[in-house]
């Protein structure tokens, strides 16, 4: 996933070096005293503003759903389920409408994690050994650990569960998590969850100990969190990821939950999914309201993500007019929620900015005043989001971003799927190769006109299409 060649001026070391590769060479001049003034003035506001001093670091509560799309919210229009307490984290926050991820779950996790491609982590589907994050990947945790933080996981890891891949090994002191890419799943290989496990009282991985719980998995993840945090809170800043299983198939659902959309629909599954994800609801608002108690409330960050299009969801036939859901290269298969909340330093804002998950680290990194290695910033593909943090309304430089699915069958060569369930973004632009394979069957879309994606527009703008075609093919020979 690519992003513009020269970010946008604002604060932030990282920013600043690009800054200065991008001048003009008339224009850098070290002997110049404006320059040098320059110079001076943005490395002082660099420690000062959201870029925190060590000390002064925000502690990072990071809350990633599984399989929730962005129209299963009561905030973002759904008819029936209601989510009172993740639209007061959108409501408080800075809410981007136009952030994406990837199709499916593995390889989101691998680009929020560290800033580029899942595919140039290694992952390209989320089975068969092809879910294992490469471990000379640098991932957020690491780079968190080393800037001082304590770091904690809780709930789904899915990038690899061999003992080397393991996030007790990539970056987190705390590790509380189930195998596989769902709780009970299995698949040949090395990727799979505790025999038998289920939503109800599962087998849990503590610290390299297998634990049975007691409770709904869900709940389990969140008071598990909640406890550590209480434990580390005052010690130094924490991170902590809650990587819910939820609302993922299965549909397990605790019957109170499933009863509040009991009678909505005449699919009996609609109801599972919504209980569930009301759960998910509740327990935010649990977490809410002991961070209050505890007087973290407005130095915390907090951050809730969806990690893909709707699955379930669509059960209930609401898909905040996209088209298409999971494992779909259309809006409603990568399109999340991004919430950004931070009471203390971030006034409540709307971002359209086109934004994606790559941005995730770069944009912690200057949150959290990290400076990142050489070795880091080689990796990184995304751009910071603290300038769109601070003033959601502003224009933001056009990008490129692109989608493919993986997936291909095993053992196969992955040229015959080149084209198979793959895109390319722009602000304005959707290009899209549904049912392609070694040829594409190119759709073209003007999203700001028609964001239903309901009309091929290729034959209108053949221009269009060609220019992002080749951009596609040398992002993928890459």
């Amino acid at each position: 996933m690519l992003s513009m060649k020269c970010p946008p001026p604002g604060i932030g070391a990282l920013r600043f070096r690009y800054q200065l590769r991008c001048m003009p060479r008339c224009q850098f001049w070290f002997g110049s005293p404006l320059l040098l003034a320059f110079l001076f003035a943005h490395i002082a506001l660099s420690t000062t503003c959201l870029g925190q001093r060590a000390g002064q670091r925000p502690n990072v509560v990071f809350i990633l759903t599984d399989d929730q799309g962005y129209g299963d919210l009561s905030l973002h229009g759904h008819p029936v389920l209601k989510t009172p307490n993740l639209d007061r984290l959108g409501r408080e926050g800075v809410r981007f409408t136009d952030f994406h991820v990837s199709p499916t779950c593995s390889p989101t996790r691998a680009a929020l994690l560290t800033g580029r491609h899942e595919f140039r982590n290694g992952v390209t589907h989320t089975i068969l050994e092809r879910e294992r994050l490469s471990l000379s990947a640098i991932t957020l945790a690491e780079v968190l650990q080393s800037a001082g933080y304590i770091t904690g996981i809780f709930g789904k890891w899915h990038l690899g569960d061999e003992p080397a891949y393991q996030p007790d090994r990539r970056g987190f002191h705390e590790v509380f998590i189930h195998g596989g890419g769902g709780i009970g799943q299995t698949y040949p290989g090395s990727c799979g969850d505790a025999p038998g496990n289920r939503y109800f009282d599962p087998s849990i991985l503590h610290n390299g100990t297998f634990e049975r719980t007691r409770g709904y998995c869900t709940d389990v993840f969140f008071q598990a969190a909640t406890r550590w945090i209480g434990q580390v809170r005052g010690t130094r800043p924490f991170f902590a990821y809650i990587a819910c299983n939820a609302p993922h198939a299965p549909l397990q659902v605790r019957p109170e939950d499933e009863a509040r959309y009991t009678g909505h629909y005449t699919n009996a599954l609609a109801a599972k999914y919504l209980g569930m994800v009301a759960n998910i609801d509740d327990n935010v608002g649990r977490l809410l309201d002991q961070l209050a108690l505890w007087n973290l409330d407005r130095e915390t960050l907090i951050v809730f993500m969806t990690d893909n299009g709707s699955d379930g969801g669509l059960l209930a036939n609401y898909n905040a007019g996209m088209r298409g859901g999971k494992g779909t290269a259309y809006l409603g298969g990568t399109r999340a929620v991004s919430f950004w909340r931070w009471p203390a330093r971030l006034q409540p804002g709307v971002c359209r900015a086109l934004s994606a998950h790559v941005d995730v680290l770069p944009t912690f990194l200057e949150l959290t005043g990290t400076r990142p290695t050489a070795r880091l910033e080689r990796q990184i593909e995304g751009r910071s989001l603290v300038p769109w943090l601070k003033h959601p309304d502003q224009p933001a430089p056009d990008r490129t971003l692109f989608t493919h699915l993986g997936r291909w069958p095993k053992g196969a060569d992955p040229e015959t799927a080149r084209y198979r369930t793959c895109s390319v973004r722009t602000s304005q632009w959707h290009l899209v190769s549904a049912k392609g394979a070694q040829s594409p069957r190119w759709e073209l879309f003007d999203i700001l006109q028609d964001p239903g994606e309901t009309r091929d527009v290729q034959l209108e703008h053949p221009e269009v299409l060609a220019d992002l075609a080749l951009r596609y093919d040398r992002w993928r020979n890459r």
